[in-house]
This record gives C-alpha cells, structure tokens and sequence, in this order.
C-alpha cells in the first residue's frame, strides 16, 4: 500500500468509529445543560434533544419538523419568543 492509500484507510476506519459512538450517543436524552430551556415545538424532524410523547423515544428520533411533542435545549429564555412556521416555542408539550 502507499502511503496515501494507508493514510486514507485511517481516516475512513476513524470516520466510522466516530459515526458508530454517534448513532449509540443519540439513543439517550441529552445531556442537562444549565443554562438552557426545554422547548418543545422548535426542532427540526430527527433533530430533537430527546422524548416528549408518542412518536418519539429519544434523542433524534422526531418525524417531522416542529413536532409538538419533542424538545431541542435553547438558551435559557429564549424559547416562548422562537418563531417556527406551526407556531411560537414552548415551554410544557405541544398538542399538535
């Protein structure tokens, strides 16, 4: 093998490990952040911080975007102010 070939195999092994901790990772609540509100309402379908209800079961598992029932962390007063197009963030579950 050359040495850009050895150097590439590497990268790539390396590439993989990091995505395999990452999907593990995503099976479980995120972590507390102090400085940080729930908001419900705001992430994006498969961006959500962890679960709020039926349809989803934790972290990264939202179907759709602005799910009511999954939250995402934003700083700390700032989420009944967020704007998305299904309505304002919130605090407690949306129903949607």
């Amino acid at each position: 093998m050359t040495k850009n070939a050895i150097a590439a195999t590497t990268l790539a092994g390396s590439l993989a490990a990091a995505f395999a901790m990452i999907s593990v990772a995503s099976a479980a609540p995120a972590p507390a952040q102090p400085n940080a509100d729930k908001c419900y309402g705001v992430s994006l379908a498969g961006k959500n911080d962890c679960a709020a209800g039926p349809g989803t079961t934790c972290a990264g598992t939202s179907k759709v975007d602005y799910q009511g029932n999954a939250w995402k962390y934003v700083a700390k007063g700032t989420c009944a102010a967020m704007k998305t197009p299904k309505g304002m963030g919130s605090l407690m579950p949306i129903k949607s």
